[in-house]
């Protein structure tokens, strides 16, 4: 039988069987709108509701999370007694580490609790073992990688191939794996060590936010890391001491002596102020920068200010013996008053070490190098550290960084 044709509708004739009225277009549209408007509306109520309780959990348990962090924080501290016996890496060497460490944080983009935490790593695994300079880089890669693995964001985490790159491949992938392990086990596998910026952030919670303070206090923290007389010094009175120094610089408001943050230590407030001048190239660079408020540059005119308060101060005094009057020629004339960053040009002494040594390092084919030189009676050259060029990039630093700590017969 032939097929026949449905005779014409009396709506007349349509291509489809789905037909919508064009009114019904901005009724659907308009209900689509609100619908999403009001799961919108929804979601910041429940973010605005969890995070006041969250407030009111922080404030419950405020007085125990502070007692814990201060008994971690004496747990987790280093030795200095034990890093001065070590018998080859001197305190000299550390601020060529440190510039390292500062610009592999920074070039990753690593939260600043981390860099804290992998100078701590550092110098509590130099607390416990020898070290030899040719490892010494290689420690600090280490304490970096768990330091980021620990508590900074997973896609930000170095990789042991980046960390390779960045030492001019003068370590074998096996060693940063057989590092990271040997710091761990010489730890106890005990990271939660309480930084500097943690505590930080529990004293600027008691007050508005100022971005400001908080970069300064950051930056003078940081110059604290490249000095001997604050590598033991607990965390907790290293943030509340920096933050009172950010804010006298900065003119604001300190707190209250009833805060926590007022409690700081007015000792520890003047040696931090001591060190303000001239400090690491890198971190003056790091922190000139507008995303940190340029605070390097403000400390720079603060402390050019000071010196000239200085300068009118001496001439208008009365005059004193001779002998104080050439001491105090010579602190008029040099603008900047006070200790010095370590720099790296102006370590030329060797630091005495005692008669005791930890645990000797990781006896195996990549660790025994420096041992096997020292059996054989080879000497230890130190030779003179030349300014490094700060316009190379990083592997040229690091390449730098091995060329001057390495012996001729270990090259």
């Amino acid at each position: 039988m032939a097929y026949q044709q449905p005779s014409q509708s009396r709506y007349g004739h349509c291509d489809s069987y789905f037909v919508e009225q064009a009114q019904d277009d901005g009724i659907y549209a308009i209900r689509a709108e609100k619908r999403e408007r009001d799961r919108a509306i929804a979601r910041m109520q429940q973010r605005a509701i969890a995070e006041e309780l969250s407030k009111l959990t922080a404030m419950e348990y405020q007085d125990d999370v502070m007692e814990h962090m201060e008994h971690m924080e004496s747990q987790t501290l280093p030795d200095v007694n034990s890093i001065d016996i070590q018998t080859e890496i001197q305190w000299f060497m550390r601020p060529y580490l440190l510039d390292f460490l500062v610009e592999a944080h920074a070039a990753f983009q690593l939260l600043p609790e981390t860099l804290f935490l992998a100078v701590n790593l550092l110098d509590r695994y130099c607390s416990r073992r020898v070290v030899y300079k040719r490892h010494y880089q290689l420690v600090g890669c280490a304490a970096l990688l768990i330091a980021a693995k620990y508590g900074d964001k997973k896609d930000r985490v170095p990789t042991v191939r980046e960390l390779k790159s960045m030492c001019c491949s003068l370590y074998d992938d096996e060693m940063f794996t057989q590092m990271e392990w040997h710091v761990l086990q010489t730890l106890n596998w005990i990271i939660g060590h309480p930084t500097v910026d943690a505590f930080l952030q529990l004293a600027l919670s008691e007050s508005s936010y100022d971005p400001e303070v908080e970069h300064m206090t950051l930056y003078i923290a940081e110059i604290a890391l490249f000095h001997k007389e604050f590598v033991s010094t607990k965390p907790s009175v290293l943030a509340r001491s920096s933050l009172a120094l950010a804010r006298c610089i900065l003119s604001r408001t300190q707190a209250s002596t009833s805060e926590w943050a007022g409690a700081y230590d007015p000792q520890t407030v003047m040696s931090l102020s001591n060190h303000l001048y001239q400090p690491s190239q890198v971190l003056s660079r790091k922190y000139a920068s507008m995303h940190h408020s340029s605070v390097s540059a403000t400390v720079d005119d603060f402390l050019q200010r000071q010196a000239q308060i200085a300068r009118r101060t001496a001439a208008a005094a009365p005059p004193t013996p001779p002998t104080a009057l050439i001491e105090e020629s010579k602190l008029v004339a040099d603008p900047y008053l006070g200790p010095q960053t370590p720099q790296k040009t102006q370590y030329g002494t060797i630091v005495q070490h005692g008669c005791l040594t930890p645990p000797i390092t990781p006896e195996n084919e990549q660790f025994t190098h420096g041992h096997m030189a020292k059996s054989q009676g080879l000497p230890h050259v130190y030779p003179s550290t030349p300014t490094p060029d700060h316009s190379s990039n990083m592997q040229h630093q690091a390449q730098y960084y091995h060329n001057t700590y390495l012996p001729p017969q270990h090259l």
